[in-house]
């Protein structure tokens, strides 16, 4: 059963609709769409290239698609057909890109669309039941198949983006350290030579001087 839809935009994470009364009857719902919004985060910094996949996570499975920039995602049981959450996310991309194509990369607020609840209300209730007679046409339907689709973790899809995260943050550390190092290494190679040669400068201006002191007096 369908537990979670969330639709963002793929280049900066912004949500842009979601089944407004999803999750009532699911426990830690907040949890589970803080993790749906922790993917989105990981999509818009490209940690993850695969348009369409699905990600375990505890009793429940999130699949997702991403077309036109747009991540169209939903959440549901782990016995909920997998052929049956891709179509009905591939519904919702149809209708969403027909109703707000225009609009996704100019829309600035979060969930700016929300009143595609409406039709995500009403595609979810066509899903429901996996027994009607439509969804088994869908689950026989041999045009639609979804076993080259890939399953992960989501510890380990989210670790990946943390693990990536971490050594970009090492990386710009260590090049701000190194010019650092770099700076003061010249410093003290500056000092050095002034220590070497200042006492020679010194002579050779004292003698220079005296030379100079002596002609004047003859």
């Amino acid at each position: 059963m369908v537990k979670l839809t969330l639709i963002a935009r793929v280049t900066d994470g912004l949500p842009l609709a979601e089944g407004l009364d999803d999750g009532r009857d699911l426990k830690d719902a907040e949890f589970y769409k803080q993790q749906a919004k922790a993917l989105f985060k990981n999509l818009s910094k490209g940690h993850n290239e695969a348009s369409r996949m699905s990600i375990e996570t505890g009793p429940f499975v999130f699949h997702y698609i991403i077309e036109g920039r747009v991540c169209y995602l939903t959440m549901c049981d782990r016995s909920y057909p997998k052929k049956l959450a891709f179509q009905y996310l591939e519904d919702l991309k149809s209708e969403f890109e027909k109703v707000n194509g225009s609009q996704i990369e100019t829309a600035a607020r979060p969930y700016a669309f929300i009143k595609f609840d409406t039709f995500i209300q009403k595609t979810k209730k066509l899903y429901m039941d996996t027994r009607t007679q439509r969804n088994i046409s869908k689950l026989n339907d041999e045009l639609y198949e979804v076993h080259q689709i890939m399953t992960r973790n989501v510890q380990e899809v989210l670790g990946v983006g943390e693990k990536l995260d971490q050594v970009t943050q090492m990386s710009s550390r260590l090049t701000s350290e190194s010019r650092i190092y770099a700076d003061k290494a010249r410093d003290l190679n500056r000092q050095a030579l002034i220590r070497k040669w200042a006492p020679v400068a010194i002579v050779l201006g004292v003698v220079i001087l005296l030379f100079w002191v002596r002609k004047k007096i003859w």
